[in-house]
């Protein structure tokens, strides 16, 4: 085989080609600083890979800007090599280089973003309230085994984490509570500020974060695997609406669990508290009962739980709209399910924002 040789013709304007040309024939190309090639000429070359013709299209063409030369005397399957790659080159030229986005425009297009998952919530929301109407005149059309099996996954499934972490919130509040109190003589008055923190805010915003987190998740990925395996359309095939097969046991069951999770998250909570008093501020058990017996008032228990079905629903229809959003592939499930977990969590915020103002504007 001959070694590739390349030369450049001036009068021409042409770079001649000749022998073999791979990866290796870098080295045979002259230096053409300064001149430009209008003709490639392939008169002699025996044998051309894309790694050959890329280098001679490089050398004859260091610019994207520069012109096409003239491919001259190629062999037919040479020119077709040359002509894919010099298609590639223009392919990849083409592509804008990536630009670094402002601040502003950042902002602007998480804005955006934001108003088109409102947009969309409000679009599910009709939807959904449409199929309820459609339902509640026919409750044998309701999937009660669904429900049930929701109902088990959502709140006996929680029951252990809610408890443990309200438990050692409670623990921690209390100690931290104490540990001030203590150096006013007023002890007795932990009980007061653990009553009203754990029933009031922390164990509803406590509990509806962990949902959010165990159980939405679980409803996006469950629903969203479900689209891109088909059984969705298999769903509808049948004749079924998904919103009544899979959204609306869902929403149910969570609007129905959270208030009684919130509730074993209240019971854990005050034991935790209880649990440090006697052991840090010598309150007993018993006083600790006493205490709370004459302090604790009907609406600060409902205050707390009213808050949770609300939680629910917004954690359920976020759940299940991104869970039916999924594009068929893997990759949009996992983004999906992280979508919904983080507009749960501002969902939820932005509620207990909005109840905190509510109540005491009307002294609640």
């Amino acid at each position: 085989m001959t070694a590739a040789q390349a030369r450049f013709d001036e009068a021409q304007g042409a770079l001649i080609a000749s022998g073999v040309w791979h990866a290796e024939a870098a080295s045979a190309l002259p230096n053409l600083a300064g001149k430009a090639v209008r003709i490639l000429d392939g008169t002699g070359v025996t044998q051309l890979d894309t790694n050959g013709a890329w280098l001679l299209l490089a050398a004859a063409r260091p610019q994207a800007s520069d012109p096409m030369p003239e491919l001259r005397a190629f062999q037919p399957q040479h020119l077709a090599i040359l002509q894919l790659v010099a298609q590639h080159c223009r392919t990849t030229a083409a592509q804008a280089a990536p630009r670094r986005e402002g601040v502003f425009e950042l902002t602007g297009r998480g804005t955006l973003a934001m108003w088109g998952h409102l947009v969309g919530l409000l679009d599910f929301i009709g939807r959904l309230f449409i199929e309820l109407v459609l339902l509640l005149p026919r409750p044998g059309s309701w999937r009660w085994r669904e429900f049930a099996v929701q109902v088990s996954t959502v709140f006996v499934g929680a029951i252990p984490i809610v408890a443990g972490m309200l438990f050692l919130l409670g623990v921690v509040f209390a100690y931290l509570l104490g540990d001030q109190a203590r150096q006013y003589g007023a002890n007795i008055f932990v009980v007061d500020g653990l009553l009203m923190a754990i029933l009031r805010e922390i164990s509803p915003v406590i509990v509806a974060v962990l949902v959010a987190g165990r159980t939405g998740a679980a409803i996006t990925a469950q629903i969203g695997t479900m689209k891109v395996t088909e059984e969705i359309d298999a769903i509808t095939t049948l004749g079924l609406s998904p919103l009544a097969v899979l959204v609306i046991p869902r929403v149910v069951a969570l609007v129905l669990a959270l208030p009684l999770l919130v509730f074993i998250g209240d019971i854990a909570g005050l034991a935790g508290g209880m649990l440090v008093a006697k052991e840090q501020l010598d309150i007993s058990y018993s006083m600790f009962m006493d205490r709370l017996a004459d302090v604790i008032l009907l609406k600060t228990l409902l205050v707390g739980l009213g808050k949770a079905p609300v939680f629910a629903i917004f954690i359920a229809l976020i759940a299940c709209r991104m869970g039916l959003s999924v594009t068929r592939d893997a990759r949009s499930v996992g983004a999906h399910t992280t979508s919904t977990v983080v507009q749960s969590l501002v969902a939820i915020i932005i509620l207990n924002a909005i109840f905190a103002v509510t109540f005491v504007k009307l002294e609640i």
